[in-house]
């Protein structure tokens, strides 16, 4: 089992920069894949990026691709998400989750959650 603390949400203006961490809990973070989602209000919880237990292999949604980045550091269980040229519809709250090396972009592949951190991007 693992346990997932996010932070680093903020509230920035469009065009800015901002970089989420999740610190894990566990001995056993490497052997995660681990994934971002974001829930923004009145919307449904939507997959964001997925990184491999080792970091060798990425994916991202097509909203965030070439603005995000998804990255992980084994040694300290923690995986991160740089995000850069915000806009308005980046506002949500972000979550990072924690699966096996078979998850990918459903929420149901992700038994471990977070609590959230949330960003808002101005205009």
């Amino acid at each position: 089992q693992v346990q997932l603390v996010e932070s680093g949400g903020a509230s920035v203006q469009a065009g800015g920069s901002l970089r989420l961490s999740c610190a894990a809990s566990g001995r056993t973070f490497s052997s995660y894949a681990m994934g971002w989602f974001r829930q923004a209000p009145g919307k449904e919880r939507d997959f964001v990026a997925r990184i491999s237990w080792n970091g060798g292999s990425t994916y991202y949604s097509d909203s965030v691709k070439g603005r995000f980045t998804i990255s992980r550091d084994n040694a300290k269980n923690t995986v991160y998400l740089q995000m850069g040229s915000l806009k308005p519809e980046d506002t949500a709250v972000y979550y990072c989750a924690a699966g096996p090396s078979s998850a990918w972009f459903r929420i149901s592949d992700y038994p471990y959650w977070g609590q959230g951190t949330q960003v808002t991007v101005s205009s």
